[in-house]
């Protein structure tokens, strides 16, 4: 190790926890990852244990450090990005109540309908309350219930004893920067999804107590709000102590992973894309203006970067496609396949893929395996996999899954392009799947936009939280990071495949808009 500062950047997403050695430059040193448990309860809910979190963490961090000598001695903060949407109950002395309800938890939209039904109403919510909502906040509350508006609320009616043993609701970043710092916080981006934040000045996001009694929460549940760049404070000493770190590392407040990503892929100048592909996917830009687009689902919130917002749109799952494909069905541990021991799957799923004329021999997926977010927001919808004949093989399977999400993906491209005023060129890629080369270059076919490959896609978010630091501690500006990013490939579109993913792009479309019944009348009750 030099002598160079770097910070301790923790990326904690659904699969697992990620702690990486990032310099001040962005360069990862070193990194550790630890696994984490989804818990999928018999009520539908998705839910994790914070405890396993900061287990996950102590390990991951302690390992790195030990593993690259005098690491810890250069050390100068720690800054964390992590999964959104999660809501964890705790009580005064920082202690969870409860397991983490995530972003795939829709038990509380009932709760959530009849809290903000009544009258003339949008998706279930009265529509004075939905305009106010997005006044001030610049969206309104999932009423699929996936986000803390829904999950306090679900806690509310369902275990009020806990509910009222609760002495702060905390998102995944801020259980985090509890127990790193001791101190309730939330950051500006991580408080957005509860809906009870005024966001109509970018660097003044405060509590509207209209939406909180909206909500019929209890205001003093909520923490603090602070922005991301924002020195929480220093290490606790018995984390320093655990970790062999110096009790004078700073904690800087960090960010939910859109926010930190969009940093890491180096898209921070006003209207510049940037696409993460993990298990859930989404495409955002920052801009100076608070905007939105109700009927696409889309918005400009808070963010990280001062005097802008961020257009987010979520899809609600991409790679997790991927994920269900080899663990249930190709390399499903039953009677077929007694001791599956593949090193690197996704690997083989690209060199078969490859192999496979673009259009996947006629196969269409739909990757709606968990609801979707936008361009439309459906709770019912589900993943399909159409037109498979005996013609068809494993291969073109494997091929059609990386092209569903694509055109997934595309579909969602229109909203934002109309949202941002301008048409998009190029997107940076970031997260898991852009380590694939051939789903950069479906990407780029199935968009018809120039994709570029960040170098070292996986660690987007963890970079964005040590610029975060960095930008925190003085020691560059957000205006630096794009200098800073590199890329390690550029992607363009393919003209011959331009006529059949156009056409199958129509399909696809029209699949949703002919299945929206029948995925109601099967998931709906």
């Amino acid at each position: 190790m030099n002598t160079e500062k770097v910070i301790l950047a923790v990326d904690l997403g659904t699969s697992g926890m990620k702690v990486a050695l990032i310099a001040i430059g962005g360069q990862v040193l070193g990194w550790e990852f630890e696994p984490v448990r989804l818990i999928l309860t018999p009520d539908g809910g998705a839910e994790q244990d914070p405890d396993e979190w900061w287990q996950a963490f102590l390990s991951a961090a302690g390992q790195l450090l030990n593993r690259i000598p005098g690491a810890g001695r250069n050390v100068s903060a720690i800054c964390c990005s992590t999964q959104g949407e999660g809501t964890v109950p705790v009580d005064e002395a920082g202690n969870a109540l409860a397991n983490a309800i995530l972003w795939m938890d829709m038990r509380g939209a009932p709760h959530l309908k009849k809290q903000l039904g009544g009258g003339l109403e949008i998706d279930g919510a009265g529509i004075l309350k939905v305009l106010q909502f997005i006044r001030l906040t610049g969206g309104m509350p999932s009423m699929t219930g996936k986000d803390p508006a829904g999950h306090m609320l679900l806690l509310r009616e369902t275990q009020p004893e806990i509910y009222a043993r609760t002495y702060k609701f905390l998102n995944v970043l801020d259980f985090l920067n509890l127990r790193l710092t001791g101190r309730f916080a939330a950051t500006f981006d991580s408080i957005v999804t509860s809906w009870v934040t005024d966001n109509r000045l970018p660097d003044a996001i405060h509590y509207d107590e209209r939406l909180v009694t909206m909500l019929g929460l209890d205001s003093a549940k909520l923490p603090e709000i602070v922005p991301c760049s924002e020195v929480l404070g220093t290490l606790r000493k018995d984390v320093a102590e655990a970790l062999g770190l110096s009790a004078d590392v700073r904690v800087v407040a960090g960010a939910i992973d859109n926010t930190a990503a969009a940093i890491g892929a180096g898209a921070v100048n006003d209207f510049d894309l940037h696409l993460y592909l993990g298990t859930s996917s989404w495409m955002t830009a920052h801009v100076p203006f608070k905007k939105t687009d109700l009927f696409s689902s889309m918005a400009s919130i808070p963010c990280a970067v001062p005097g802008k917002y961020l257009l987010t749109a979520l899809q609600a799952t991409a790679g997790g496609n991927l994920t269900f494909l080899r663990d249930n069905i190709l390399y499903h541990k039953d009677e077929l396949l007694q001791e599956a021991a593949v090193p690197d799957i996704f690997k083989v799923l690209d060199q078969i893929a490859e192999r496979v004329p673009a259009g996947s021999n006629g196969l269409l997926y739909t990757p709606w395996i968990w609801g979707e977010r936008a361009p439309v927001d459906d709770k019912t919808v589900r993943a399909g996999l159409y037109n498979l004949s005996l013609n068809n093989t494993r291969e073109d399977i494997i091929r059609a899954f990386l092209e569903g999400i694509a055109f997934n993906t595309r579909w969602l491209l229109k909203p934002v392009e109309s949202f941002l005023g301008r048409r998009a060129k190029s997107l940076n890629i970031v997260g898991g799947g852009a380590q694939s080369d051939v789903w950069c270059q479906i990407f780029a076919d199935v968009m018809n936009v120039e994709i570029k490959q960040v170098r070292d896609p996986m660690y987007a978010n963890a970079r964005g939280a040590a610029w975060i630091a960095a930008a925190g501690l003085g020691e560059i500006s957000f205006s630096d990071v794009p200098t800073l990013v590199g890329f390690k490939d550029v992607y363009t579109p393919n003209p011959a495949n331009r006529a059949v993913y156009d056409e199958k792009l129509e399909i696809f479309q029209q699949v949703y808009k002919q299945m929206k019944p029948v995925y109601w009348r099967l998931n709906g009750g």
